[in-house]
């Protein structure tokens, strides 16, 4: 199965690499791969260029770490600063790709995605999200 994991600042997190370390566990053949959202600075303005290199290089970093774990990730990219139109486009460019979504997010109180109810709503577009809340 393909697996499409959403993360940013909980990518590195061994909350998440052990979750992806039980899926591989009770699925060998699992693929997976790693979209990280751009995030905005604090602030109104900024170049969205800038933000999505930082993304860019964020996900090549969580993929390297998850690697370093004994975690194939086949692919890391950055997405949009809407983590669910960056899982939208994801899913829209590759329709058919993946058999289901892995959402880390930080706790409740320090998660923006929670408080925009990512989790929730990531389950219109039709695959099994598996929820991970990683300590910061």
């Amino acid at each position: 199965m393909r697996y499409l994991v959403v993360a940013h600042r909980t990518a590195k997190s061994p909350t998440l690499a052990a979750k992806l370390r039980e899926i591989l566990a009770q699925d060998p053949e699992a693929r997976f791969t790693l979209l990280v959202p751009a995030v905005p600075p604090p602030g109104w303005v900024y170049e969205e260029e800038e933000v999505k290199g930082r993304a860019e290089a964020e996900a090549q970093a969580a993929k390297a770490a998850l690697e370093a774990q004994g975690i194939p990730i086949a692919e890391a990219k950055a997405g949009d600063v809407s983590p669910l139109l960056a899982l939208e486009e994801e899913l829209a460019a590759h329709p058919g790709a993946y058999q289901a979504i892995v959402l880390a997010t930080l706790p409740p109180g320090l998660s923006r995605w929670l408080r925009l109810d990512v989790h929730t709503q990531a389950e219109r577009f039709g695959l099994p999200v598996i929820h991970v809340i990683a300590p910061e």
